[in-house]
């Protein structure tokens, strides 16, 4: 009985953990390129494809005051897209309600009003336990615990290295082409 334990014990310790009902690689912690989310378009798309850039995640809404922002975050597609940046938009109606559009009006206003062409993807529920699992990740003590807890508003950043980890997280109030979160990007950027 004794051996059945600890073989018991032994294959346990084995089986990889659990990421929000999402596995994670094996005898690794949990990262970002453990999760599945959805594009504006509807499509699955598994994060592990943007292995290797640096992500800038942010949290988008339509009819919000930073909405203007858009602007500065194409732009940074634009120039630094061949260079490995990712820019990854989720839009979000937690905060003011600021995002009441189904995913066809959000593409297009992006589309006519900013020209995007960086990655957008499905509205999502950021806040509270029904919040979505990447958020849930990015904000958590275990994934971020220098820069843990809520999103407090829309355009909220968190910039992801090279490596998947959580490198910096940038308020709304912090333009996406303000010179410290340029800084952060181009020295992510260098890191080859």
């Amino acid at each position: 009985m004794r051996y059945l334990t600890i073989a018991c014990l032994v294959l346990l310790g084995n089986l990889p953990p659990l990421v929000h009902g999402q596995p994670a690689s094996a005898g690794k912690k949990a990262s970002i390129y453990d999760f599945k989310v959805t594009t504006i378009d509807g499509q699955k798309v598994d994060l592990a494809k943007y292995k290797g850039k640096v992500l800038l995640i942010v949290n988008v809404a339509s009819e919000c005051g930073y909405t203007d922002q858009y602007k500065a975050m194409q732009a940074l597609h634009a120039k630094y897209g061949k260079d490995g940046l990712a820019i990854l938009a989720f839009p979000c109606n937690d905060f003011g309600s600021q995002e009441p559009g189904n995913e066809a009006k959000i593409k297009a206003f992006a589309k006519k009003n900013y020209s995007v062409e960086f990655d957008l993807f499905s509205k999502v529920k950021i806040l509270g336990k029904d919040g979505a699992p990447l958020y849930q990740f990015l904000t958590s003590k275990d994934a971020n615990p220098k820069h843990a807890g809520e999103v407090k508003w829309n355009f909220e950043k968190f910039i992801i290295g090279r490596d998947g980890s959580i490198v910096a997280r940038f308020l709304a109030e912090t333009e996406p082409d303000a010179e410290d979160l340029l800084a952060l990007l181009r020295k992510e950027l260098n890191k080859k």
